[in-house]
């Protein structure tokens, strides 16, 4: 069987695009989303073309939904070559750090953060059988330290804290040949960035094809634009 990647919040938007881009380079891909009745007839209509495209629903917040698309990733494929954790969200208005809701913080971070986390360590096993292992964390410039501002708090902090995870599996990961990297996509023309955004869908998935495909990729950095960018 040829690459294998499997990507979250793909019924949509950039992971959605990154999966089709992927597809049209000979790979398998394992679609997932939250919403089984949005993502399955998108990927039975991509099936249509590619009989390589398959899909599971997959709740990153939820434990028993990740137990369950590594099921599905076991009795399908066997291994993976690439984990993609592309789903997150933005719940809160533009909020200052002191009127952001805990509530919406807690819930930010459950996607944006543990999520991520989650997924990667049980699907750590399926990569195993890989001469290539990558993971690639969706992430932002709003969480980058160095030009760090202030608004959209939840958001902000939960991309700074994927960086930081980011870091942290790519040192302890590396000596069994994973490489862990995160990209922001840009101000990209999808639900969550609006029609005013300034790079196509096409454009934003660039940056995640690359580094899942490339032969040469560093490790442990912050990509945009496939360069890469200080924290």
């Amino acid at each position: 069987m040829d690459k294998i990647a499997l990507i979250s919040g793909a019924s949509r938007g950039i992971g959605l695009e990154t999966g089709k881009q992927l597809l049209e380079l000979g790979w398998n891909v394992v679609f997932t989303a939250r919403n089984m009745h949005e993502g399955r007839p998108l990927v039975n209509k991509l099936r249509e073309k590619w009989k390589s495209a398959w899909f599971h629903q997959l709740d990153v917040t939820d434990e028993q939904s990740i137990s369950d698309v590594a099921e599905y990733v076991e009795d399908t494929c066997g291994r993976l070559d690439v984990l993609i954790n592309n789903a997150g969200i933005m719940i809160e208005e533009n909020h200052k750090i002191m009127d952001v809701e805990l509530e919406d913080l807690h819930k930010t971070m459950a996607t944006n953060l543990y999520g991520p986390l989650m997924l990667t360590r049980t699907m750590l096993p399926f990569f195993k059988d890989s001469k290539d292992a990558r993971v690639i964390n969706v992430s932002s410039r709003m969480g980058q330290l160095s030009g760090m501002e202030g608004g959209h708090a939840a958001y902000r902090i939960s991309k700074t804290a994927l960086n930081a995870l980011t870091v942290v599996m790519a040192k302890e990961l590396e000596g069994e040949g994973i490489r862990v990297n995160t990209i922001c996509p840009g101000w990209v023309c999808t639900d969550m960035g609006g029609p005013d955004a300034n790079k196509s869908i096409e454009e934003g998935a660039d940056t995640a094809v690359w580094l899942a495909t490339a032969d040469k990729i560093e490790n442990g950095k912050f990509y945009a634009d496939r360069k890469v960018i200080p924290w």
